[in-house]
């Protein structure tokens, strides 16, 4: 069994493009492959510090993979490389 590759999302409260992301992330994930998770930057002193105002960002198994906005079709095609 493949195990499925993990998406973390950091974003913040208020954010119009977050949200945007999000919805896609979910949508996506009906087709599986991959978990994903949420962490708010403004939780934490450091991870505010880090992105500052550049959220949302989206890792794939812990590498970055975009910032701002995400094209769903190169979100697929990184998650199966």
């Amino acid at each position: 069994m493949v195990e499925p590759r993990q998406v973390v999302v950091y974003s913040r409260k208020g954010c119009h493009l977050c949200e945007i992301i999000k919805e896609t992330l979910s949508k996506l994930q009906r087709r599986g492959g991959f978990i994903w998770r949420e962490v708010d930057v403004d939780g934490d002193d450091d991870l505010r510090h880090r992105f500052t105002d550049e959220v949302p960002v989206v890792f794939i198994d812990g590498h970055k993979a975009f910032k701002y906005r995400m094209d769903e079709q190169e979100f697929l095609r990184k998650l199966v490389s």
